[in-house]
């Protein structure tokens, strides 16, 4: 992969701007929540092993973790869909989007993530990241394994952070014969799942 020193500064300087502003907020509404760099570093690895083309992101935040997704994607010639519900975070992404060289990779969403996964079409994507309202997750499901390529990867971050809240759903997709998965103990747990291919 390509190192792009300009974009190594900007994530540095979202990573930092992300744990400060975290640390300086507790209403949740308020704060990043960011990925940590290994997670990024491990999304990457995960693209590229799977050849992931089409990325689905739902919760950008302010765009940190859309930026690891998208230099994976770049280098596969791929796209990355993000999807952010808070109009402020939205602004937030475009701006930092606008400073990096992805602007045929990323495509930004403001809206309901439900209704944005009701609206794609089968298999649409090959790669889906899962960090956003996690009450939410098993009401999704259905459309998330709809829209989710044979083959595709489904990554849930905040695995182990946040396990108690998101149990029934991912104790359900472990039961599901028709996914692989496993928990690895990278940044805050990131619960990964591979579609069978038939």
């Amino acid at each position: 992969m390509t190192i792009n020193t300009s974009l190594d500064t900007l994530l540095s300087e979202l990573e930092a701007f992300g744990i400060a502003n975290d640390a300086a907020h507790t209403e949740r509404g308020s704060r990043m929540l960011n990925i940590t760099r290994d997670t990024g570093e491990l999304l990457a690895v995960l693209i590229q092993a799977r050849g992931a083309r089409r990325l689905l992101e739902i919760g950008t935040s302010n765009g940190y973790s859309t930026l690891w997704l998208a230099r994976a994607a770049q280098a596969l010639q791929g796209k990355v869909v993000t999807v952010e519900q808070a109009d402020d975070k939205y602004i937030m992404a475009q701006a930092n989007f606008a400073r990096a060289p992805f602007r045929e990779v990323i495509e930004q969403k403001l809206g309901d993530a439900g209704e944005v996964l009701r609206a794609a079409h089968d298999g649409a994507h090959d790669f889906i990241f899962l960090d956003s309202a996690r009450s939410q997750y098993q009401a999704w499901w259905p459309q998330l394994d709809r829209v989710l390529v044979a083959g595709g990867v489904l990554v849930v971050d905040n695995a182990t952070s946040h396990y108690a809240e998101m149990a029934p759903f991912l104790d359900g997709i472990r039961a599901d014969p028709r996914y692989t998965s496993c928990l690895v103990p990278v940044g805050k747990g990131e619960f990964i799942a591979v579609k069978a291919r038939n």
